[in-house]
C-alpha cells in the first residue's frame, strides 16, 4: 500500500472538487480501488503504487489545466480522468503560464492580465530585487502582492511585509482625526485593498494579529532584519535617497524584495527630491536586481484611466519644460535589463 498527499492550494477548491463535491464523487468512481479523502486543501490517495501513480498524474494534469484556465466542466474532467483526452488537455497548458498567481475569496482569480505585469512575475523569480515604474492602475502593486501571497502559501517565506511613504499628497496628516495608527491607514489603505481580494477575512486577520502580514510605514522599517520574507515598497517616488537606501539594506536571507513606483506622482516636498530614479539609475546593471517598466497599455482600471495618462503624456511631451514626466527625468532602461 502507498499514501501520498495532492496539495491543492493553488487552484480554487470549489473549481477542482464540485459543486457539492460532484467532482471528487467522479473521481472516485474512476479509482474505485483507492481510498480518497480531502481534507482542507490537500488530497490524499491509499492504494496500490500503481493505481495512486495512475490517479495522481491525472489530478496534477487536472491542476496544470485549472492553474492555467480557472475551470474545468464536470465533463471535461471525467474525460481527463478516463486518460482518452489527455492530450487535449496537456495542449491548453502552457508549462510556464505564470499568470495565475492565487485564488482568492469566493474563487476569486487572481492572474497576471498583461504582457508586463507576466513579465513583472518572471522578474521576481529569477531576481531577489526588482524594480516596477509605471502609472497608476496597471497593476504594480496588486501583481506584487499576488505574488507575496503566492510564496507564503507555498511556504517559499515565512511572512510577507508591505510598507509604503506615509508622505501626504496635498492634504495635511496633522490633521486627520485619530491615534498615529488611525492617521497613517489610510495611507496604506490600497495595500489592505488589495490583501481583502485574496485572503479570506478570518484568515487574514489571524495573519495579521500574528505578524505572518505587516503593513507599515516605510520609517518603520529602519534598523530592522527582514529575513525569510517577501516584502513590497510601494510609492517608492515618494522615498528619499536615504529612505530607499535605507529600505534596500534591510533585506535580509531568503527574502525577495519587490519597489513599486511612478515618477509621474511624486508627493514629496519641492525641497526633497525623489531617490527612486537614482536608485534605479545605479542599480540597473547589479546581478540579482532585475527592472521592469509599465506603461499606459497595462492599465486594467476604467478604460478611461488609459485615457487620462495619455493625455497627460501629450500634453508632458508638447510642454516639457513645464513637466515633471517620468519619460524626460529618468535614464532610459537599456532593453538587455527588461529581458
Amino acid at each position: 500500500m502507498t499514501d501520498t498527499i495532492i496539495n491543492l492550494e493553488t487552484v480554487n477548491p470549489i473549481e477542482f472538487f464540485g459543486v457539492n463535491n460532484g467532482k471528487l464523487d467522479i473521481l472516485k468512481k474512476k479509482f474505485p480501488l483507492l481510498k480518497i479523502l480531502s481534507r482542507g486543501t490537500q488530497l490524499k490517495l491509499s492504494g496500490s503504487p500503481e493505481q495512486v501513480g495512475s490517479a495522481k498524474e491525472k489530478i496534477e494534469l487536472i491542476v496544470q489545466y485549472l492553474e492555467r484556465n480557472g475551470h474545468m466542466s464536470e465533463n471535461y474532467f471525467e474525460q481527463v480522468l478516463g486518460g482518452d483526452d489527455a492530450e487535449t488537455v496537456d495542449h491548453f497548458i502552457d508549462r510556464h503560464p505564470n499568470d495565475v498567481l492565487v485564488f482568492g475569496p469566493n474563487g476569486k482569480t487572481v492572474r497576471a492580465r498583461t504582457a508586463n505585469q507576466k513579465r513583472l512575475v518572471q522578474q521576481a523569480e529569477r531576481n531577489d530585487i526588482v524594480f516596477a515604474i509605471g502609472p497608476a492602475g496597471t497593476g504594480k502593486t496588486y501583481t506584487a502582492v499576488a505574488m507575496a501571497v503566492r510564496a507564503l502559501k507555498n511556504k517559499q517565506v515565512k511572512k510577507i511585509i508591505l510598507t509604503r511613504p506615509a508622505v501626504e499628497a496635498g492634504e495635511s496628516l496633522g490633521f486627520l482625526p485619530g491615534d498615529l495608527k488611525e492617521k497613517i491607514d489610510p495611507y496604506l489603505r490600497p495595500l489592505y485593498d488589495a490583501l481583502d481580494d485574496m485572503i479570506p477575512a478570518d484568515k487574514l486577520g489571524y495573519y495579521m494579529s500574528t505578524r505572518v502580514i505587516e503593513i507599515a510605514p516605510l520609517a518603520y522599517m529602519r534598523g530592522r532584519t527582514l529575513d525569510h520574507a517577501f516584502i513590497i515598497l510601494d510609492e517608492a517616488q515618494n522615498a528619499t535617497d536615504l529612505q530607499l537606501k535605507m529600505f534596500l539594506t534591510r533585506i535580509g536571507a531568503n527574502a525577495k524584495a519587490i519597489i513599486t513606483g511612478d515618477m509621474t506622482q511624486v508627493d514629496l516636498p519641492k525641497n526633497q527630491r525623489s531617490g527612486l530614479e537614482k536608485a534605479v539609475r545605479i542599480l540597473k546593471n547589479v546581478d540579482g536586481i532585475g527592472h521592469i517598466e509599465l506603461d499606459e497599455e497595462d492599465v486594467v482600471r476604467h478604460r478611461l484611466v488609459k485615457a487620462i495618462i495619455k493625455a497627460y503624456n501629450l500634453e508632458a511631451e508638447q510642454n516639457p519644460e513645464q513637466s515633471t514626466n517620468w519619460r524626460q527625468q529618468r535614464h532610459r532602461l537599456d532593453d538587455k535589463s527588461l529581458d
